[in-house]
């Protein structure tokens, strides 16, 4: 199913936190009247299709270009990205989308394209930390604790997978690896299942992004453990990381970005990568970022290219360390 909404006058997320005058562009891209079509691979509200909303936007303001948001969903993402390497490489497609295009072809059995070649990244817009909440319903307060009693008693406690193949999916592999326990893996479809069962006490872990999680570790039926970030993120200062409580190096986040179809002129993809970067810059869009559970990511596209790479390589070899099969 297909949504298309015209950035014009929208009032979609994130939509208002730009209020720059616009500036009509130099030289022969966007051409008056021709659209930009960033397509998201998602339904509309996720984090994904609130960051290519906001670069919609951008590229309005800042450049005059009309611009148009897909929501092509299908296929766990597959279906818009597949649109965006078909696309014509001329800087009217964009793809507007997260961690899961860089591993897709390690997930499913029909992405057949390599996401460092078939596609050309253009920036990294945002990320969200990955968090460790616990039930409630178990009487563990930290991280330690509850490594300690998994370790005794692995079959008493089993972590929840809100999607195969996700960044909390491998977060949690390595969880199991870094322990030393083998506990029990509970695949659900999609994260608000998995809550449900952790606020209910059905299972009693869950590894997830800090957005999806925080909130409802604020309540009283799950508690975070740890976040796994190298310091302690502004999100939830009072969060400890997984590297300090126990599991020292333990990084994971989900993030997001922005890619264009191979081949995209590289002027054409330094201008809309510098005014993400500079978006992202802004003190306030930072601010609002923050009130959605995300961070503004304002690195090179050589520093995002590493990066991916990096990201790359970890999910292979821990999809690998359980002999993990595209389905």
């Amino acid at each position: 199913m297909r949504r298309r909404t015209f950035i014009r006058g929208a009032g979609a997320a994130l939509a208002g936190i730009v209020a720059a005058p616009a500036v009509l562009a130099q030289g022969t891209w966007p051409q008056p009247g021709r659209a930009i079509r960033v397509i998201v691979p998602w339904p509309p509200g996720a984090a994904n299709d609130a960051l290519g909303r906001l670069l919609a936007q951008r590229l309005q303001e800042k450049l005059g270009a009309t611009t148009v948001v897909e929501n092509r969903v299908g296929g766990a993402g597959l279906v818009g990205t597949s649109a965006v390497i078909q696309a014509a490489p001329d800087g009217y497609t964009l793809l507007a989308s997260a961690f899961n295009t860089a591993v897709m072809p390690l997930v499913l059995k029909g992405a057949n394209f390599d996401p460092e070649t078939d596609l050309d990244v253009v920036a990294r817009t945002a990320r969200a930390p990955l968090v460790l909440i616990m039930t409630a319903a178990r009487p563990q307060q930290t991280l330690a604790q509850v490594v300690e009693a998994a370790k005794a008693s692995p079959r008493d406690w089993a972590i929840a997978i809100s999607s195969l193949g996700s960044a909390g999916h491998l977060a949690t592999i390595e969880f199991n690896r870094r322990i030393g326990a083998d506990l029990q893996l509970v695949p659900y479809r999609g994260t608000t299942p998995a809550l449900t069962d952790i606020m209910g006490g059905n299972v009693q872990l869950l590894i997830d992004p800090s957005f999806a999680l925080l909130p409802a570790a604020r309540g009283d039926k799950a508690r975070a453990l740890g976040i796994a970030t190298a310091q302690r993120s502004p999100l939830a200062p009072d969060v400890p990381t997984m590297a300090e409580a126990v599991l020292p190096g333990y990084e994971f986040e989900s993030w997001y970005g922005i890619w264009a179809p191979k081949g995209t002129p590289g002027e054409i993809r330094g201008r809309i990568g510098t005014l993400m970067r500079e978006t992202m810059g802004d003190p306030e869009i930072a601010q609002r970022l923050k009130n959605q559970v995300l961070e503004p990511v304002t690195e090179s596209v050589d520093e995002t290219k590493r990066f991916i790479a990096a990201e790359i390589v970890r999910a292979r070899e821990l999809l690998r360390s359980v002999k993990f099969e595209p389905s």
